[in-house]
């Protein structure tokens, strides 16, 4: 007979051994999707434009891509692998968008996300585009009027049941315009984990936004607002922290959705500048695709950085891998996955679907609510306004024409040249086969219905003006002009020196003389950090921005594209900034 207590001993020794090879359930790490998009742009219906990806051989794959109903499918297939998820976003979901949101005050953008199920978003300059009871407006719902169009006019409309972030976004009493952070949630006893979430925009919002879109709100610094969020996040509760920020970088063209090749830009510095507490930073307001292990670039800030690119035309899927045992993020990755949705026909023909990508089914109750939106515009999007001689891909191209228009739409009020900021660009111009375009064409190009001004400035400030917009680190955003104003430029030299040669009518521009110069109204007042032009005198209002377009591709049809360069930087390639 065995002992009693060498029994017990030999029976414990089965369970002891169990016990050093199976890990206790609450320190397997829980898995939370994150699903992110930025750069929305009340994109409904599929924007005509492809995502480009390198196929490895020194060529490329053009994928047609985006659109409501694809983007709602995308989502349901990455919810469906992480039962613990949340959809989220870095601003800018409204403005600059076609006409079929923006002539409705982009009530049907918001409607969208809702039914796709977006948890949280940071604000983005665009969102302050209408001013800050619109935004109120957005998130809170009623049919209160803030602008010139009605709301309401397809159904009442009852606001984001998504949540706004603002963060950095200040009253006039210092508080947030918008909660700054949020906390979710996932699973519960000792597989519990919480994720904190900051949201806000760029600090130079101030300068990009109408300003009596945004009278009375600062904008405070990123980092430091991230900074101390941080903490706060963390004394609540939160083991993973996730920011969603309004703010990007560029990354070399070859280096795909997925790449972070010689990545770059205004993010940079903030990042740099982390606690590095942070594991996720979502990004946008450049349009541009990338995935970044960041601790590559500053080893001392070992987050994940994304950006799906604009207008629903990718998603990210993300991954966190949180520990409930000791309160922390293990593994973390990302990928850009394209929201295939269906052919269309570009400026060099057909671009078809790839069977070397998922494709997706639009979803049928997003593309029946799309539908409404879409036959409530058609009156306004179907009417013809007249034709151009080739399509305008090119944002400068396009840029030209406009200005050409605005020149003469406001020479009555004296007007001698004209100029165009490429951020207000935000579409090619791609008509029918005989050259068609209709209004819908038109106003995506020119979303904004900002209103033209005609004032009068000196030859020094319009060279003061253009210095403004070389004035980049390491990329010029030149201003684009009217025909018969050209100038050439060094983005070598220093900054406020950059113009070589600045000719108008083929003479050299004269300093101390008086030009009449139009503008739109959101350059007139400052807008794209041009602050010289504040100073236009004499200033005489004109009509809206799209209706000047349209008078002029109407009035000498076939209108022919401009195809001179008026800017020419004589240190090619210059890296041109991307506009948000």
């Amino acid at each position: 007979m065995i002992p009693l207590p060498r029994l017990l001993a030999a029976a414990l020794i089965p369970t002891l051994a169990a016990c050093a090879t199976v890990p206790r359930e609450s320190t397997i790490p829980v898995e939370v999707g994150i699903i992110a998009l930025n750069d929305f742009h009340g994109a409904l219906e599929p924007p005509r434009q492809a995502v480009i990806v390198p196929d490895g051989g020194g060529a490329e794959i053009q994928v047609p891509a985006g659109g409501a109903a694809w983007l709602a499918s995308a989502v349901d297939g990455i919810r469906a692998k992480v039962p613990h998820n949340l959809t989220v976003a870095a601003g800018d979901l409204i403005s600059g968008s076609p006409l079929i949101s923006s002539l409705h005050l982009d009530e049907p953008a918001i409607g969208v996300l809702n039914r796709i199920g977006l948890d949280f978003s940071a604000v983005g300059n665009h969102e302050f585009d209408r001013g800050r009871e619109e935004i109120l407006r957005m998130q809170n719902g009623g049919c209160a009027r803030h602008t010139k169009r009605q709301p309401c006019a397809v159904e009442p409309f009852t606001g984001a049941k998504f949540r706004y972030l603002a963060a950095s976004t200040l009253t006039e009493s210092g508080e947030p315009l918008l909660p700054s952070t949020a906390l979710r949630s996932f699973g519960d006893g000792r597989r519990k984990v919480t994720v904190g979430l900051i949201g806000l925009t760029l600090k130079g919002t101030a300068q990009i936004v109408t300003p009596e879109g945004i009278a009375g709100l600062t904008f405070a610094d990123e980092a430091e607002t991230i900074n101390a969020a941080v903490p706060r996040l963390k004394a609540q509760g939160a083991d993973a922290v996730v920011v969603l920020i309004h703010q990007g970088g560029l990354q070399e063209p070859d280096g795909g959705p997925n790449g972070c090749s010689g990545f770059t830009g205004d993010i940079r510095p903030i990042l740099d500048r982390l606690d590095d507490r942070v594991d996720l930073v979502v990004s946008g307001h450049t349009h541009r695709a990338y995935v970044c292990d960041y601790a590559t670039l500053n080893p001392a800030k070992p987050f994940l950085l994304t950006s799906a690119g604009d207008r629903g035309r990718l998603v990210t899927d993300i991954r966190l891998m949180i520990d409930p045992a000791t309160n922390r993020v293990v593994a973390k990755s990302a990928t850009n996955l394209i929201v295939q949705s269906e052919p269309f026909r570009g400026a060099s023909g057909v671009i078809a679907t790839s069977d070397r990508f998922p494709g997706f089914a639009p979803r049928q109750d997003v593309s029946a609510y799309v539908a409404k939106y879409a036959a409530a515009t058609r009156e306004f999007s179907a009417r013809p306004v007249g034709a151009i001689s080739a399509p305008a891909v090119d944002r400068v191209v396009v840029g030209q024409l406009i200005a050409d228009a605005q020149l003469a739409a406001t020479q009555t009020a004296g007007a001698q040249m004209a100029f165009m900021n490429r951020g207000g660009v935000r579409a090619a111009l791609l008509p029918r086969d005989d050259g068609q375009l209709t209004f819908g064409d038109i106003y995506a190009v020119q979303p904004f219905g900002n209103e033209l001004v005609t004032g009068s400035l000196t030859g020094a400030q319009i060279r003061e003006f253009i210095e403004q917009s070389l004035d980049g680190e390491g990329s010029v955003n030149p201003v684009i002009p009217s025909a018969g104003l050209s100038f050439t430029f060094d983005a070598r030299r220093p900054a406020g020196s950059r113009i070589v040669d600045l000719r108008f009518q083929d003479r050299p521009l004269d300093p101390a003389a008086t030009y009449r110069v139009t503008v739109s109204n959101f350059l007139a007042g400052g807008g794209d950090g041009y602050t010289v032009l504040k100073q236009l005198r004499d200033q005489t209002p004109g009509g809206v921005d799209v209706d000047a377009l349209e008078a002029w591709i109407g009035s000498s049809p076939p209108r022919a594209v401009p195809t001179e360069l008026r800017a020419v930087d004589l240190a090619p390639p210059s890296p041109i900034a991307p506009a948000g």
